[in-house]
């Protein structure tokens, strides 16, 4: 009887709280993820145009930048921004803080993605671009980048898969994304195994969609470039 009534309270916990965190991954996981990626993209291909440009004070910059973000945990980075700045008076939301953090994560790491496509594209393409008297900047925008950009396709997909699961820092610094979500229901039920396993269990759905948008999004550009 013990038995029978502890599964039911179990069902009706996975029941009660699965549509809740999918609201929250719906309202603020996702949002955060697309918002902070598309930021530290653009990010990403600045830092990486600042590292091959051979003008020494960017390469400088970029350089530091990109070593101080990939040496130190995200976690510390996120609690420096939204426990630590207002300290000295500087005071962000939480929802904001996450944005900046995740921001500057991804452009961290992307950008040694982008630097390593464009690289990878043959020095012959920029000298057929200069040939029919196109700049640096056409070069770069119209034969460098879309070539870069199909190289850097998988490592960059996966690093959107990877940050819609780092999201759930954002619970330590308050945004009520869905390990927040998880978090605060487990404060009421004491099942945390339970609610825990439904919100891996949610992640794991978004990251299985995210991985098939990413396998059709690599076959179209295989399409495009052997057209």
């Amino acid at each position: 009887m013990f038995a029978d009534e502890r599964f039911q309270r179990i069902v009706d916990i996975v029941v009660n709280s699965f549509l809740p965190m999918v609201k929250a991954g719906i309202l603020f996981t996702v949002p955060l993820t697309l918002i902070s990626f598309f930021l530290g993209l653009i990010l990403a291909l600045l830092t990486a145009l600042a590292r091959i440009s051979g003008v020494k004070p960017l390469d400088a910059v970029a350089r530091f930048y990109v070593w101080v973000i990939r040496g130190t945990p995200l976690l510390v980075q996120l609690f420096i921004i939204f426990y630590g700045l207002p300290s000295v008076g500087v005071t962000i939301d939480p929802l904001t803080s996450a944005i900046i953090g995740f921001t500057i994560s991804v452009g961290a790491y992307n950008s040694e993605v982008i630097r390593a496509a464009i690289l990878s594209i043959p020095k012959g393409q920029w000298e057929a671009g200069y040939s029919v008297g196109m700049s640096y900047a056409q070069a770069l925008k119209r034969i460098i980048l879309p070539q870069a950009a199909r190289v850097s396709v998988p490592p960059l997909s996966n690093s959107f898969i990877s940050l819609v699961k780092d999201t759930s820092l954002a619970a330590t610094i308050t945004v009520t994304e869905m390990f927040r979500v998880a978090q605060q229901i487990t404060s009421t039920t004491y099942e945390p195994l339970v609610l825990y396993c439904v919100a891996a269990l949610i992640y794991l759905m978004f990251s299985t969609v995210l991985s098939e948008a990413q396998g059709r999004m690599e076959k179209r550009f295989d399409r495009y470039v052997t057209s």
